[in-house]
Formats: C-alpha cells, sequence, structure tokens
C-alpha cells in the first residue's frame, strides 16, 4: 500500500534560531514560555512583535489574549508543548506562516496538524496548522533538562498499547466504523516503535543519533492521526486515557511523557501484554 500522507518538513543543524529573524515574515510573532525567553530574546530583532508567553491551555482563557495580540506576518513556536500548541492555535486563527522550534522532545507536539487546548479540562484536538518547518537544533536540544528529553519515548511507547487495543477491539467486533482494523498502519506503527526500542541508550544519553531517532519517531506519529484519516487507533489508546483522567482529576499539569509511560505500563499490565518487557524499557531510557 502507498503512503500517501505529508511528512513535516524537518531540519537538523545548528544556530538554526538565530537565522529566523533573517528569514520569517515580518513583523513576527515568538510563542514560548517565560521561563526560555531569557535563553533566546538575543537571537530576535526589532522585527519581533511580542513575545507572547503561554499561561493556559485552556481556550475560555486563551481566548481574550488571542483577540489582543498585536499585528504580526508570521508566528514562530519556540518550547515544549504548549508553545508550540499555542502556535499552532494563533497561526491557524490568523491564517499565518508558522515556523516551530522544539526545544525538548518531550512530545510531538511539533508535528501535528492540530492543537491539544483544554475546554473545561477536557482535551480538544481544534485547528489546522502545517509549519513552514519544524527546525531540530541538537544544541539546544542537548542542554535542555534530560528527564525531559528522555520522557519523549512516551509517545511512542504508547503504540504498544494502543496496537493491543485496536487488535482487541476488532477481534469483538466493537471497532469503530469510521476505523476498521488496518494491518497496513499496524505495521507502520510497529516499525515506528521498533526503531525507538532499538536506539534506547542512544536517546538516553541524548546523542545525534538519539535525537534524529525520537525526533524522526515523533514526526511520522504527529502527522500519522491526519494522515490516517483523522484516526487515532494506532497511535495512542487506553495509556493516553489514563493520563487525561489524571489530569482531569487532579487539576495538574504534567511532563506529558512521564505520565504517559505510567500508562503503558498499566495498560499492558491490564492487557497481560508485556507488561515487564515494557517497564524494562523505560527504565533503560531513564
Amino acid at each position: 500500500m502507498e503512503y500517501t500522507g505529508h511528512q513535516f518538513t524537518t531540519i537538523y543543524g545548528r544556530n538554526l534560531v538565530g537565522e529566523l529573524k533573517n528569514f520569517v515574515h515580518r513583523p513576527y510573532l515568538v510563542v514560548t514560555m517565560k521561563d526560555l525567553w531569557g535563553l533566546f530574546e538575543r537571537y530576535f530583532d526589532d522585527n519581533l512583535i511580542g513575545p507572547y508567553f503561554v499561561h493556559t491551555l485552556e481556550y475560555e482563557e486563551l481566548l481574550p489574549d488571542l483577540e489582543q495580540l498585536p499585528y504580526c506576518n508570521s508566528v514562530i513556536g519556540l518550547g515544549g508543548g504548549q508553545a508550540l500548541d499555542i502556535a499552532k492555535t494563533i497561526a491557524w486563527q490568523r491564517r499565518l506562516p508558522l515556523f516551530q522550534v522544539p526545544t525538548t522532545m518531550t512530545v510531538n507536539a511539533a508535528f501535528g496538524h492540530r492543537s491539544a487546548i483544554r475546554f473545561g479540562g477536557q482535551v480538544r484536538y481544534i485547528g489546522w496548522a502545517v509549519p513552514e518547518a519544524v527546525y531540530v537544533d541538537f544544541d539546544i536540544i542537548k542542554k535542555a533538562p534530560i528527564h525531559l528529553n528522555r520522557s519523549g519515548v512516551g509517545d511512542i511507547l504508547c503504540y504498544h498499547t494502543a496496537l493491543f487495543d485496536w487488535k482487541l477491539a476488532h477481534e469483538r467486533g466493537k471497532e469503530e466504523p469510521q476505523w476498521p482494523y488496518d494491518p497496513y498502519l499496524v505495521e507502520q506503527s510497529q516499525n515506528v516503535l521498533n526503531s525507538v526500542l532499538t536506539k534506547l541508550d542512544e536517546i538516553r544519553e541524548v546523542t545525534e543519533e538519539g535525537i534524529r531517532t525520537l525526533m524522526n519517531a515523533h514526526r511520522w506519529g504527529g502527522a500519522a492521526f491526519h494522515n490516517a484519516g483523522w484516526n487515532p487507533r494506532h497511535i495512542e489508546g487506553v495509556e493516553h486515557f489514563l493520563f487525561y483522567t489524571l489530569e482531569y482529576l487532579t487539576h495538574k499539569s504534567f511532563i506529558h511523557g512521564q505520565p504517559v509511560c505510567l500508562g503503558v505500563y498499566i495498560g499492558s499490565a491490564l492487557q497481560e501484554n508485556q507488561p515487564e518487557e515494557i517497564l524494562q524499557s523505560i527504565y533503560k531510557v531513564g
């Protein structure tokens, strides 16, 4: 079967942030986190509008900010999942070119077409924004807290529980009619999962090979929801529901990959689906 879905343009290298000001459409808005700005402010010039510091993912709290943002001609997302998701939301609402710069490997938000926004604490994926490019700077990723980078495996290990869930639903005749079991998608997900499982040492040490391996896996996985016809069954399952429930009940924010890894282990145990092997993989990456 031919794979026809779009894969996001992804650039690996060094000194990538400093070059942005020379080619993005001006004036430009940088969407980031307040605690990151001191590390990156020097890379931008007088054509900067903002920056905008992300402080919420709740739509009702976010809406007044979106309405009051100044005029700009492009959006730069700089940070982790929250900054990248809000950058997508702004680019979508304003119909602006988007440039994404992940500063960690924590999540695949840089590679998703839609934003994970909260409505009364419940996650909904809204909007549509495809970046001109995603810039993965080796030096920036390596300087991020190591637990953030390592936790990124959660959004790939979750394929293990997702694929089991989907097959079980198929065998019991309870799969959604719009998402019939697809062996081709299963094979694709398993291949991406295997690519990460064979490079856990490199990911743990955040080597260039580890960065490329995990970010390429995120690149595939982030776009996979759309590229499979808005079908999430091959990329997330019980583990994400456990995470969303934890977030909803505690009203707390988490480093995404950590509770997802917990969910993968718990889900694997409930499924009787190699829980000890999965736990060893989580331990191996740290």
